[in-house]
């Protein structure tokens, strides 16, 4: 690993099962498990020449879990100068320099660097909340936009999602179940046919607080698969042998 300079209140963190290791700051943003179990939902795809693009990047923690499960070239769109330059500085410290490329922009500008129907995978964790008058945001005002939809809706990631994807390429969105008819109307509405379903449980006997979608560009409009449930950790809070194997790398 090459060594990088930190600023205040930052700290590495690393993800044993990838061999990464993260820039984060409570300040501003650090990953949760939702990056974590989005990236493991990603298909495998050692192409070389495949273009992947990582819509809302944040600290580039998704796109740059994915390094060992897919080959070719990444784009990480991130909307915040700060979250964007540790997201770059983490690409330098996993010595992944030839294989990233770090944008500090808007989503909606995103074609001005990736050619529409260009891309083979466009994975996003968005915000997960509208931006309603009434709702309450964090005062911080890195963490809210990243949790409100302030600088950007789910039509937007949909329309950009499916812009950037080649035909029958393939779109992954982590989100919350309570917005599910209206994430799966959105797609469809861009274009991007839901093809895997994924339900994911804090603990047992919860409901599900997180959805993970795979969808196809221009895929057929049948064939949708619920797969099996994840539950997070069990009674005694402890993650389960399927989230331990994502975090560390082996079943324990």
């Amino acid at each position: 690993m090459t060594t990088v300079q930190l600023k205040p209140n930052e700290r590495i963190d690393q993800l044993s099962a990838q061999g990464v290791q993260i820039i984060q700051s409570s300040e501003v943003f650090a990953f949760s498990l939702d990056a974590v179990l989005l990236a493991d939902f990603v298909r495998p795809n050692q192409r070389q020449k495949i273009k992947i693009v990582d819509l809302c990047a944040g600290n580039g923690a998704i796109g740059l879990f994915l390094h060992h499960k897919l080959g070719g070239h990444f784009y990480e769109i991130e909307l915040q100068e700060r979250l964007a330059d540790m997201a770059q500085r983490s690409v330098v410290l996993n010595d992944l320099t030839s294989r990233y490329e770090v944008i500090n922009d808007d989503v909606a500008n995103v074609y001005q660097y990736v050619a529409k129907d260009r891309a083979d995978v466009v994975v996003c964790n968005p915000p997960y909340f509208k931006n309603a008058p009434a709702s309450q945001k964090n005062p911080n005002r890195y963490l809210a936009i990243a949790r409100h939809e302030l600088t950007i809706d789910l039509a937007m990631v949909c329309d950009r999602m499916s812009g950037l994807l080649k035909m029958n390429g393939r779109g992954y969105l982590v989100h919350r179940p309570d917005r599910l008819p209206e994430i799966l109307a959105i797609m469809t509405a861009h274009r991007l046919a839901p093809k895997r379903i994924k339900f994911v449980y804090p603990k047992p006997g919860m409901e599900a607080n997180m959805v993970l979608i795979e969808a196809i560009k221009d895929g057929k409009p049948n064939g949708t698969r619920i797969m099996p449930p994840l539950i997070v950790a069990g009674e005694d809070g402890e993650y389960g042998p399927e989230v331990q194997a994502m975090l560390n790398g082996s079943n324990v």
